[in-house]
């Protein structure tokens, strides 16, 4: 009797277990790791502050102020710090299909693809890195090259939110 009850209570609590394990998961999020924009350049509006870069259907964009970037060269292991807020904003898009220059710099966007979903940074820091840029002859300056890095930037959506602790957005180039 004692090993029918054993095994009848090894059951159950494989059936219970199961029904727990079934309600636990949630597939409905979208769980992001990491970008995927590592192959592609910067691009800017030219009539706004904008610089992003455009994956498929996805985009990463940032919005900070011009004056935001050095003028000269940061000093080593100086970069220029920039706060994270409703100023100098970082918004990651998904859209409803291939998406181009068109989509954000436009003074009105086409009406296709529409945003799909949007996560906006919430906190962290932009890290700008600026160096000289020269012709190549090594002697004539035609401009500066900024490395963007971000650090600890967390992102809030509709439906979840994550974070990088460092994620390179690549280098932007002006004159």
């Amino acid at each position: 009797m004692l090993h029918k009850l054993d095994e009848s209570m090894k059951k159950l609590i494989v059936l219970v277990a199961s029904v727990f394990m079934l309600q636990a998961c949630d597939d409905g999020d979208i769980t992001l790791e990491s970008f995927n924009f590592d192959t592609v350049n910067i691009q800017e509006c030219p009539d706004n502050n904008l610089i992003f870069k455009i994956n498929g259907d996805e985009m990463l964009l940032i919005n900070i102020p011009e004056s935001s970037f050095p003028t000269d060269e940061t000093p080593d292991g100086s970069p220029e710090i920039i706060d994270v807020n409703s100023t100098n904003q970082i918004i990651y898009r998904i859209y409803s299909g291939t998406v181009t220059d068109n989509s954000i710099c436009d003074l009105i966007p086409p009406a296709t693809p529409t945003v799909q979903d949007e996560w906006n940074a919430t906190g962290g820091t932009i890290e700008i890195i600026t160096d000289k840029l020269f012709a190549t002859d090594g002697v004539t300056q035609i401009g500066l090259t900024h490395n963007i890095k971000f650090v600890n930037v967390n992102f809030s959506g509709s439906s979840n939110s994550f974070s990088f602790t460092e994620y390179n957005f690549g280098n932007y180039e002006t004159n």
